[in-house]
């Protein structure tokens, strides 16, 4: 993918949603998992991009800054067509920050149990 290609695309009008499409299924390792919504309602117009799992620190970036670049072509293509657009990445379910997330809530959960036992055993009723 270059430069002139997504110039071209962008000159083209094509739609948001399309050019969203275009331009994740260029990142991705697996193209063919990308899927792009789009739903409008009073405060404009909203992209939902799902990938698959392994993707999702490509369309992420390091420090958010591939999902930023992402946002603000999309605000630019709208723009163009007199529209507010805001994208969504939609987390997968199996996604890798579930995992995690679900064992460090576990991990708080059992510290808490443990200074609640403790806390009793101290107060030798």
């Amino acid at each position: 993918m270059n430069l002139e290609t997504l110039i071209t695309m962008a000159n083209k009008e094509t739609s948001d949603k399309e050019f969203v499409q275009f331009v994740v299924e260029n990142l991705v390792n697996n193209p063919d998992d990308v899927e792009v919504k789009r739903s409008v309602d009073e405060m404009g117009v909203l992209l939902s991009v799902s990938v698959d799992p392994d993707d999702m620190g490509i369309i992420i970036g390091r420090d958010g800054r591939n999902a930023r670049a992402l946002r603000t072509l999309a605000r630019v293509v709208g723009a163009k067509n007199d529209a507010r657009v805001n994208l969504r990445i939609e987390e997968p379910e199996g996604g890798k920050r579930d995992k995690g997330s679900d064992k460090k809530e576990e991990k708080e959960e059992k510290d808490e149990a443990k200074d609640v036992d403790e806390a009793v055993e101290d107060l030798d009723l």
